[in-house]
């Protein structure tokens, strides 16, 4: 009987010992789906090459000692070829989806994840979204499969305006959005904001135009400078960002940019030396972190010759293994609830994931155009230029109220 009692512990002891590092060697599979051509597609082929990357990195060593792989769909920024693909990653045994590339798409991605759920239970999805921004995602369309990497377009807009009210040379704003949620929200949060914190400035001009379809920007360039504007806000990006920042230096204007990605692909070349000191971006990073992730960046640069500048996937990778080693599991369902209200140290300072709305908390840096060299050495492009800090705000000036009511399982 004593024999028996021993034996019972031991072989107790030996599945609790199991079972608490049963993720060990584990492959988790991540469906990437965002676009791969067209207009976009340079965009995206950097971010698949990003997500790749940190796979690899992150195999290497992470808290859970888990495998990643990534495979990468083509949803050619198009909501309907999105679902295609997602219904194709299911069909792959994909547990984890992630996609960044236009709110549009998340937005399709969001419903078609918490309707797979609710009918599937057993086989749950969680989506890692990296940067899409619309702030209805984490407001009044919240839902808890939905985890949020990047800030959002009003905790951008909250740190942006935060820096302009000192700026005494913006006085006559013009705002050039793309015509979809993201755009639209870039417009309303500024006027919101800057008519609270300086209702002296002036909006002078505002355009929306479509997404990724113009190829010619110089006909908003002439409406920009006709208006008398100092400044010009502006959520674009890729190429229409690289195509409007191409057509303002060849249209001669020389106001100053307040912009969100003006380190994505194709902009800094489009740049080249002629925005010096005249055009800023407000993000979660910037390329001159050091660090840690000087040092990936440098490495994905003489691997792809490309630059890295997508850091919501390194902190989704961070969170995501994390929350694996504190679930013991990679069970979308246990790991979900470990991401909530998960806290760690990522790249950029101290983060995060509010529980109330799954929308990552953490600082945000404004940073400017200039010549690279002595502390900021790193050169996007090969242009010789760089985006250089200037300002950095902790993540209680970055953030935002939610309205979430977050509606979880069980």
């Amino acid at each position: 009987m004593h024999f028996a009692i021993k034996s019972l512990t031991a072989a107790t002891l030996l599945a609790c010992a199991l079972g608490a590092h049963a993720q060990k060697g584990e492959t988790v599979k991540i469906a990437l789906i965002d676009p791969q051509t067209g207009l976009m597609g340079p965009v995206g082929n950097n971010q698949l090459k990003s997500w790749q990357f940190f796979a690899e990195k992150f195999t290497q060593s992470n808290p859970a000692g888990v495998k990643f792989e990534v495979i990468g769909f083509d949803n050619k920024l198009s909501p309907a070829e999105s679902l295609n693909n997602f219904k194709a990653a299911l069909d792959q045994g994909v547990r984890y989806i992630a996609q960044g590339n236009g709110s549009s798409v998340a937005g399709a991605l969001i419903d078609a994840v918490s309707r797979h759920n609710e009918r599937n239970p057993g086989k749950e999805v969680i989506f890692l979204n990296y940067a899409a921004v619309d702030p209805d995602f984490t407001n009044s369309k919240c839902n808890y499969w939905h985890f949020r990497f990047d800030a959002d377009t009003s905790m951008k807009m909250e740190a942006m305006t935060t820096f302009m009210k000192d700026q005494p040379d913006v006085k006559n704003v013009y705002l050039l959005n793309q015509n979809y949620s993201h755009g639209q929200q870039v417009a309303r949060f500024a006027k919101e904001n800057l008519s609270r914190k300086r209702p002296d400035v002036k909006i002078v001009g505002e355009d929306l135009h479509p997404l990724a379809q113009v190829r010619d920007f110089a006909p908003y360039v002439a409406k920009i400078k006709a208006s008398g504007a100092d400044t010009v806000i502006t959520g674009n990006w890729g190429s229409d960002l690289a195509l409007l920042i191409k057509a303002a230096n060849e249209g001669g204007y020389n106001g100053k940019f307040y912009t969100y990605y003006t380190g994505v692909t194709g902009t800094p070349t489009a740049l080249g030396t002629g925005g010096e000191g005249r055009v800023f971006q407000v993000a979660y990073q910037h390329y001159n972190m050091g660090g840690q992730m000087g040092k990936w960046a440098d490495e994905f640069k003489a691997k792809y010759k490309d630059d890295m500048y997508t850091g919501a996937i390194p902190l989704a990778y961070m969170a995501v293994s994390e929350a694996m080693a504190k679930a013991k599991s990679t069970d979308p369902v246990k790991v979900a609830a470990a991401l909530e209200g998960l806290k760690f140290k990522g790249f950029n300072g101290e983060v995060e994931m509010r529980k109330l709305d799954h929308q990552l908390q953490q600082p945000l840096f404004v940073a400017v155009w200039q010549k690279a060299g002595g502390k900021f050495p790193y050169s996007p492009e090969n242009t010789g230029m760089t985006l250089a800090p200037v300002k950095e705000y902790p993540s209680y000036i970055s953030s935002t109220p939610t309205s979430c009511q977050m509606k979880r399982p069980g």
